[in-house]
């Protein structure tokens, strides 16, 4: 079983109907699936789109208390996940999980999670997260597995779980069949390097506030027009930094 490095993996061999699968390791197992057992996610989880293995870590302690940390060398404050317990719980989470699969560390420490990513680990045939908490995990069993790490944004959570649901919710989604529209994905956030235009519904006029008239005209490339040229807006203004990489993609 590989652990590559790789936050995409090498994606899916054609001709499989194998569900996409996700493993992941953690010390509060009941956190799953938690809000991925929900609405569209939880749906195609119910239907086999997708399976999850909630892997406690506390499993593979060697002791009567089931100790999974212990005080860093070095001192400082907190506690350190222990490498002989953690290496033991990926070790069973690497069987699990389908070969070639990405297995990620989720930690400040690794690069943002975003779109692009979000599409190749859906593209791939599945993934293992391991969820730290306290001051983190031992360097070596990261370094001895080749687990890559991967970050949800500039903060800090009380552990990996938030950040494995996010991560899970933003793979599922793209799987085939799971948004039911695949056209729904190509207007989304981020899909072509902008943000969402704004979206309007019934009743037209509210609160003393009317829609749009382009979008009521049932002029189409004109409503085309009107969403780029907004998603164009609030890219720029919103978010410079996607601007600036749209543009300089555009340029080449």
């Amino acid at each position: 079983m590989s652990t590559a490095n790789d936050i995409g993996g090498s994606g899916k061999t054609g001709g499989t109907a194998a569900p996409w699968r996700a493993v992941v390791l953690t010390i509060f197992p009941d956190m799953f699936p938690g809000v991925l057992g929900q609405s569209l996610v939880g749906r195609a989880l119910a239907d086999g789109v997708w399976t999850l293995d909630a892997i406690d870590i506390r499993d593979f302690a060697f002791d009567r208390h089931r100790s999974v940390d212990d005080i860093p060398f070095g001192g400082g404050p907190g506690m350190v996940l222990k490498p002989d317990v953690v290496d033991a719980a990926l070790a069973v989470a690497i069987a699990k999980a389908p070969a070639n699969a990405p297995v990620l560390y989720l930690s400040p420490r690794g690069p943002r999670f975003d779109q692009e990513r979000a599409r190749a680990l859906a593209a791939a045939p599945g993934v293992v997260l391991l969820c730290g908490r306290f001051e983190g995990v031992d360097q070596r069993v990261l370094d001895k597995r080749e687990v890559a790490e991967l970050s949800l944004g500039d903060f800090v959570l009380s552990g990996g779980e938030p950040a494995a649901h996010c991560v899970l919710d933003a793979c599922v989604r793209l799987l085939p069949g799971v948004l039911g529209a695949a056209e729904s994905l190509g207007e989304e956030s981020f899909e072509d390097g902008l943000l969402e235009y704004p979206q309007y519904t019934r009743p037209a006029s509210w609160d003393g506030r009317d829609v749009p008239a382009v979008l009521t005209s049932g002029h189409h490339a004109n409503v085309k027009a009107w969403r780029r040229a907004q998603a164009e807006k609030i890219t720029a203004e919103r978010r410079p930094d996607l601007w600036a990489k749209r543009q300089a993609q555009t340029q080449h």
